[in-house]
């Protein structure tokens, strides 16, 4: 039988999108403590199920999956243009599907609006109607207002208007850029991604040794998760607890207890990391303290290959620094040679430290993965020396394997300007195998 939290949680979802929620009202529906109902409506909201909007309240909204992830809701564009909202209050939730910037004759206007546009303009009352009317939300630049009829006509269709003190072109660059940070955070693989429909075999704190030998023969595996009677994960089990244990050992006394998890939103990379450094075969992956599934150490190398070779739609700063330097290999050294761009210097004029890191780290995984056809991770860097370095100054990273055992190199980097060394390291890299 689900209990009282689950029971809530499912309620919560069978509501229509724009319901209004509330802590009292859905304590006295489903006759649980308001206490009880806060916690879920809580878990709702960390699930993205309902979101809640300044003088509006807790609304169930539409749960973003991750290929719209680049969207924008209006009640976050409120935020990202530090507006106000002047009427449509009840249609925050919704999502924007694109913004136009009105520069135009209305009847030129109307041509590109369509249902979920954010329209973008001054104080031109008309185009604010027209908008309304062709089922467009508004943001006024400018920190100009708008009549009443717009803002009651806004309020019967849920279609915000929205007040910025910011300059049109301010804010269609605010807006922008968001839907381009996010465009990145599309592409960054979480453990969330690698995890099936299937559900995963565990075990119970009930559970015996006898039990454990009978998921091995059924499964193939030797490692499990061990769950409380109420879905939170106890304790992970494997082969060297029970080796030797008579058949009616309770499992919880062999098991590993609190266990390294990760969460649906930790990064692969990170996940990657904790079984390196930690020498785990599998993570549990639990969400609100309950286990939705497990990732083993294959899992992962599968989709750092895989991540490997998809393009990137947006550059982060990794990107950003190295687009301007090329690899070459001369005597089983790696030249990483390239131009300091004005992106990669301090506000003095000066190559910055971290980009400098980033060319150094770049050069030795490049070292690295010329040896070891696997996948490697940065464990440490130690940065002897750091010379100044002057914008549109190019500079060569040479990078040399000087160890490489099965599970850790040691690269040696020196960082030249012409025949000048400016700068020397030494990098520590962990080598993911099968």
């Amino acid at each position: 039988m689900a209990t009282k939290h689950n029971q809530i949680l499912e309620h919560i979802e069978n509501l229509a999108i724009g319901h209004k929620i509330s802590v009292r009202q859905v304590a006295k529906q489903l006759a649980v403590s308001e206490g009880t109902a806060y916690r879920a409506i809580k878990e709702a909201e960390g699930q993205g199920l309902v979101t809640t909007i300044e003088r509006v309240g807790t609304v169930r909204i539409e749960k973003k999956q991750r290929r719209d992830i680049d969207r924008l809701t209006f009640a976050e564009v409120v935020n990202i243009v530090d507006g106000s909202v002047l009427g449509g209050r009840s249609g925050l939730h919704k999502t924007l599907q694109k913004f136009v910037i009105a520069a135009m004759e209305i009847g030129a206007m109307v041509k590109y609006v369509d249902p979920g546009s954010l329209v973008i303009v001054g104080n031109r009352e008309a185009v604010h109607l027209a908008s309304l009317e062709h089922g467009s939300a508004v943001l006024i630049t400018g920190g100009f207002t708008t009549n009443g009829s717009v803002i009651d006509l806004a309020d019967r269709l849920a279609l915000p208007i929205i007040s910025s003190a910011y300059d049109t072109f301010s804010v269609a660059s605010l807006i922008n850029r968001a839907i381009y940070d996010r465009l990145i955070k599309k592409e960054i693989l979480l453990v969330e991604d690698l995890l099936g429909k299937d559900q995963p075999s565990v075990l119970y704190s009930s559970s015996t040794v006898h039990d454990y030998r009978a998921l091995v023969d059924a499964t193939g595996h030797s490692r499990f998760p061990v769950l409380q009677e109420d879905g939170r994960l106890a304790g992970v089990v494997a082969a060297k607890d029970v080796y030797g244990q008579p058949s009616d050992v309770p499992i919880e006394r062999v098991m590993t207890r609190q266990p390294i998890s990760v969460t649906p939103k930790t990064s692969v990379s990170s996940a990657a990391h904790m079984m390196v450094w930690e020498g785990l075969e599998l993570l549990p992956v639990i969400d609100f303290k309950r286990l939705v599934g497990v990732i083993s150490r294959q899992d992962v190398i599968k989709a750092l290959q895989y991540n490997q070779k998809q393009p990137q739609v947006g550059d982060t700063i990794e990107d950003i620094v190295l687009a301007r330097f090329a690899s070459t290999i001369e005597d089983k050294t790696v030249h990483l040679t390239g131009e300091v761009t004005p992106q990669m210097s301090t506000p003095h004029g000066g190559l910055s430290t971290g980009a400098f890191m980033t060319v150094i780290t770049e050069a030795a995984v490049q070292a690295m993965r010329k040896i070891r056809d696997a996948n490697v991770l940065i464990e440490n860097c130690t940065l002897y020396f750091l010379k100044p370095v002057q914008i549109d100054q190019r500079i060569e990273a040479r990078a040399r394997v000087i160890d490489s055992g099965r599970k850790v190199g040691k690269i040696d980097v020196e960082v030249y300007r012409g025949q000048e060394l400016i700068g020397k390291a030494l990098v520590t890299i962990q080598v993911l195998e099968r």
